[in-house]
């Protein structure tokens, strides 16, 4: 039976961030995209259903992964900015409710009772407004840790965001059918990972949270570090810090980065390391299909990548500092390391990756895959 002091304590961790409170100022910012009639979002929403279907057959022939024939354990969902933004506002509280918990538990002077009310309101304002940045952003998501916000299920739940979908298609003025499945083909990689993988999800999720306990650990240091973030953010938009050509900061300044300690860098290290290999996967994946799946498979792919050369710096900055670029570098390294085994070894050979904790590659393996080999023995 829960404690008076462990109950005192996840009381206050449920006070500390108001999820409700973020979806909703997420739902109120975000705008809902492209304008169209009841019919054609039916007819949409039909269509991404289906070519989320249809997708999975091909990322079943492109991998080899046999995980790929059963996906029950896991759902599809359609849905819009506003839905997306409450689904991660929920993964995040089910993520981040047991790291307030712990700070709550081992630093209770660091957590003001008295005023967790209205901190959790600001700090679900704040929330809400980065979650309303990106609802209008994603494309779509695999979230593996969906079922820790819905108890009674399992499995993850992948979302396709139907109205960035829509108008990212709008802009590259490409054929609708080819990108949807092209974004599907992305996406269903990601759900077939965990199907293939289904130790990948608690590995990953206790890394996450010891990583976080790490940082709320060291709370104590948090001022001077949220200082010299606001210092550098406060530089870099400004202009005072060293720039790239497009007048965007080219130092990294993203959260993370600024609040890490040294013993937190090989946990960091090693979570970098598997998302660019999640990542890097699905892109092979989506660029492993010619045109006899996707006829205008080339032109979507170039187009979509010459999309960033003409963001505006606002829009460069914003994706800067919440990490958005390293996620770009992501999907780069990972993508060289995946074609790198695959080369060498083949897709039999890389699949051993899903094996076990153990074969995950290293973030130095992601930067040269003959490491990675040289150590499956192969």
């Amino acid at each position: 039976m829960e404690s008076n002091q462990q109950h005192q304590a996840t009381s206050t961790a449920a006070r500390l961030v108001n999820w409700d409170f973020a979806a909703a100022t997420a739902a109120t910012l975000v705008a809902p995209g492209p304008k169209m009639s009841r019919r054609e979002i039916q007819a949409a929403v039909a269509d991404l259903r289906r070519l989320a279907d249809e997708s999975v057959s091909h990322v079943h022939r492109i991998t080899g992964l046999d995980a790929a024939e059963d996906l029950r354990d896991s759902q599809v969902l359609i849905v819009d900015r506003a839905s997306w933004a409450k689904a991660n506002s929920q993964s995040f509280a089910a993520l981040m409710n047991p790291m307030l918990q712990h700070l709550a538990e081992t630093r209770p002077d660091a957590v003001n009772a008295t005023n967790t009310a209205v901190t959790g309101t600001v700090t679900g304002a704040e929330l809400g407004a980065v979650l309303a940045f990106l609802a209008s952003k994603v494309l779509g998501q695999y979230d593996p840790f969906a079922a820790l916000a819905n108890p009674g299920k399992t499995g993850g739940r992948l979302l396709l965001v139907a109205p960035n979908i829509i108008s990212t298609e709008q802009e590259l003025n490409v054929e609708p059918a080819d990108f949807r499945l092209w974004v599907c083909l992305h996406e269903q990689t990601h759900r077939v990972q965990f199907a293939a993988a289904p130790w990948l999800r608690d590995h990953l999720l206790d890394q996450i949270r010891m990583l976080s306990n790490g940082l709320m650990d060291k709370a104590q240091s948090l001022p001077e570090r949220i200082s010299s973030m606001a210092k550098q953010l406060s530089a870099a938009a400004s202009g005072r810090d060293e720039t790239a050509a497009d007048g965007v900061p080219d130092r990294q300044v993203d959260v993370l980065t600024l609040l890490q300690d040294p013993e937190d860098k090989a946990r960091l290290s090693h979570i970098t390391a598997v998302m660019s290999l999640l990542e890097g996967h699905a892109n092979v994946v989506m660029d492993a299909v010619d045109a006899s799946i996707i006829p205008s498979v080339k032109t979507i792919r170039r187009r979509f990548n010459d999309r960033g050369i003409n963001r505006g710096w606002l829009d460069k900055f914003f994706r800067r500092i919440m990490g958005l670029d390293a996620k770009m570098r992501q999907y780069a390294d990972g993508s060289k390391f995946v074609r790198g085994v695959v080369d060498k070894v083949g897709m039999a050979g890389f699949n051993r990756v899903w094996e076990q904790a153990e074969n995950l590659p290293t973030e130095a393996e992601i930067h040269n895959p003959d490491l990675w080999i040289k150590r499956m023995g192969l």
